[in-house]
């Protein structure tokens, strides 16, 4: 990964000032210029035309109920090709140009899932819990029902407390006090 990440951000520079160089010396800095800047206008153009029909393709799979996976993933190849043809150079043109061609980008997009299907770990936790797969939270061998039939009895007891009512009971109206405001803290200024 590291000589990838060096290849990117120091051998593509020198292999484009290179290329300025050597197209410079044939025919000359102002067409060079003119060519880049050419180069940048069409693909705009281009990436606008071609990133507008992907995306009404998408539209269209989601008014249909469909997954747009294809045109989101082309539009995403569609962006790298605009960002490649903004950035100055042949060589980023070219790769930028090459991915507009449908067919291209298409292999391009398969090329790249096959890379990634063999290196990535799909982990799927929708019905897995912490007692792993089927087992929800706990890992208990509970799966749903209800508690009719079961002795579990559970005793208390409450007190009403009217907020609005004097008491004699100090404690109780404070604790009532409390749970209205957050609760009590000694971080808390009184």
């Amino acid at each position: 990964m590291g000589l990838i990440l060096f290849a990117l951000f120091v051998g593509v520079p020198v292999a484009e000032i290179a290329l300025f160089v050597l197209v410079g010396g044939e025919i000359g800095v102002l067409a060079t210029i003119a060519i880049v800047i050419l180069t940048a206008v069409a693909g705009a153009a281009l990436v606008r035309h071609q990133g507008i029909e992907t995306a009404m393709r998408a539209r269209r799979d989601m008014e249909s109920n469909r997954i747009p996976a294809g045109a989101l993933t082309e539009g995403l190849a569609i962006l790298v090709a605009g960002v490649l043809l903004l950035t100055p150079g042949f060589l980023t043109d070219a790769i930028g140009f090459a991915l507009l061609v449908p067919p291209v980008r298409r292999s391009l997009i398969k090329w790249v899932g096959a890379w990634l299907a063999a290196r990535v770990t799909v982990v799927d936790m929708a019905s897995r819990g912490a007692g792993g797969p089927g087992r929800g939270y706990g890992g208990g061998n509970y799966r749903g029902g209800d508690y009719r039939g079961r002795d579990d009895v559970i005793e208390g007891e409450a007190v009403e407390i009217d907020p609005d009512a004097e008491s004699d009971d100090e404690e109780a109206r404070r604790s009532l006090s409390d749970r209205r405001n957050g609760g009590s803290s000694p971080w808390r200024p009184s």
